[in-house]
């Protein structure tokens, strides 16, 4: 039996979250769109705290260009989750983050993710180079 990739061992970094009372949809879990948000949370407080993003007014912001879920077991408000953050691969203008949510203390995860960003340049929305601060803080994660 092969190790599950989707384990807390095989992730860098955890963003700890709570679900909120309106995460949750008429089936009693939290909807799957609510993820990204989970997913966009601690990659955005990752880049905020330990590369420096400025948010408001750097001279560079991430775009997602491309984002995906797998969801393997239900989530509820209330519930503790805890996001695990890694990055599958660091281009010169873009990052491929692999997340996966987790319930407080549990080893698998319930829900595992991806997504892209491609950094650029505030005024002008064309690719720049990842700065220097925040390629420090993304070259931590890789795998």
């Amino acid at each position: 039996m092969t190790e599950s990739r989707h384990t807390r061992p095989n992730y860098r970094h955890f963003q700890p979250i709570t679900t909120r009372w309106h995460d949750n949809d008429v089936y009693g879990h939290v909807n799957n769109v609510t993820y990204y948000g989970f997913f966009d949370t601690a990659v955005n407080t990752y880049l905020i705290e330990r590369g420096g993003l400025d948010i408001h007014e750097g001279d560079v912001v991430g775009f997602v260009v491309s984002s995906s879920c797998d969801y393997f077991a239900s989530v509820s408000f209330p519930e503790r989750i805890e996001v695990g953050l890694r990055v599958g691969k660091l281009g010169n203008s873009s990052v491929q983050y692999e997340l996966a949510v987790f319930k407080a203390g549990e080893e698998e995860a319930c829900a595992a993710g991806r997504f892209v960003h491609v950094f650029v340049d505030r005024a002008s929305n064309r690719p720049v180079s990842i700065p220097a601060r925040l390629r420090e803080a993304l070259a931590a994660l890789v795998v």
